[in-house]
């Protein structure tokens, strides 16, 4: 029998990450204050009804659909997913910054559509995989649709160019495609695949080398490429094991780029010190790992690999800021998850965390 209880564990850490990502965005926020050309109460606002007002609205319907019909209308979300993200390059429609087309123009605000293909891939994902998990060791029925399947949303996300959701799209449909039990066989060749394409992407864009380089020696160009993750580190630095205290930073007042984006988490550790960003950490573990306890317990394979999906997504992309803010990766420009910039970020969240939610409410009895 089936249980409807969801999952308390699981709401708590993320109604706690939520309202800990508005205090510190909020916080972070401030430091445009000294800056030109900056609306900290619209980017508050935008945070807070987009992000939060939209963002648990579909949160809420994520969680209470049912799974089944998750399942039927999951090539289809997909598909919309896939029309939404191309929509950036019409011309009037998507907007271009950075030397990136990444967004879609709403007047009032932009939206990043590729945070909703990431939603769309992982259904569509689970929707194949589910019914062939026993085809899996036959490369006909099993890598090499796979890896078409990869190469679709690739495709798109490279021409914008966005190349760290390309990547972290590739990661987490390479460990849904093992959970879902894949032969062992077919990793070496993934992993000889993506350091074939990583090498490639590298040489063909410059920005990408010009990171890798940076990573490598951030001194070597400390006022150009190596700024941001200078000034994070000394952000980071400076926190001590205490921190500053909350809303006392220094870096965020015109020194570190990007502090209610990118570089939250520096941020956020220099005013909290060691203790808080191990504490933020740890709940980001602590909900990915309940994410899993929730796929572990799911009543069908195709729910357990939603959740082991957005699980995975949400602690993979929160450890690639955290580490490219620690200079143990190299920058990436991909959000926090629950904190940074970005009412379209939160919101695909949120609605990630409704769907794993929705899953826990069909647990095995």
């Amino acid at each position: 029998m089936k249980s409807v209880r969801g999952d308390r564990v699981f709401l708590m850490l993320v109604i706690t990450l939520a309202l800990a990502g508005l205090a510190i965005f909020s916080s972070a926020t401030l430091g445009l204050l000294a800056r030109e050309s900056s609306s900290v109460s619209q980017d508050i606002l935008l945070q807070t009804g987009l992000g939060f007002g939209f963002g648990f609205f579909a949160f809420f319907v994520a969680r209470i659909i049912p799974l089944a019909r998750v399942k039927l209308f999951a090539p289809y979300l997909y598909v919309a997913s896939l029309i939404l993200t191309l929509m950036v390059f019409i011309p009037g429609i998507g907007f271009r910054a950075g030397g990136a087309t990444r967004w879609i123009d709403l007047g009032f605000t932009t939206v990043q559509p590729a945070e909703f293909l990431k939603i769309g891939f992982v259904l569509m994902l689970a929707w194949w995989l589910a019914p062939r998990a026993r085809q899996l060791a036959s490369a006909k029925k099993g890598l090499l649709p796979f890896i078409a399947l990869l190469s679709v949303p690739s495709a798109i996300l490279l021409a914008q160019p966005n190349t760290s959701t390309t990547l972290l799209i590739l990661a987490t449909g390479t460990v849904m495609y093992f959970v879902a039990g894949a032969p062992w066989r077919d990793f070496g060749i993934l992993a000889i695949g993506a350091v074939i394409a990583l090498l490639v992407i590298v040489s063909v864009r410059p920005y990408v080398l010009e990171r890798v380089k940076t990573f490598i020696d951030p001194s070597a160009n400390s006022l150009g490429s190596g700024y941001q993750i200078q000034q994070a580190l000394i952000a980071i630095g400076s926190g001590g094991i205490l921190g500053r205290g909350f809303g006392q930073s220094v870096e965020k007042f015109n020194y570190l780029p990007e502090p209610d984006g990118d570089s939250v988490f520096a941020v956020f550790a220099e005013e909290t010190g060691f203790i808080g960003a191990l504490i933020l950490l740890g709940l980001f573990v602590a909900l990915a790992a309940r994410g899993i306890v929730i796929a572990g317990n799911s009543a069908e394979l195709f729910g357990g690999l939603i959740a082991v999906g957005f699980s995975f997504l949400i602690i993979f992309q929160a450890f690639i800021n955290i580490g490219a803010m620690l200079s143990i990766i190299p920058l990436t420009g991909l959000p926090l998850p629950f904190i940074s910039h970005g009412g379209t970020a939160l919101a695909a969240t949120l609605l990630m965390c409704g769907f794993i939610l929705n899953v826990a409410a069909h647990r095995r009895a």
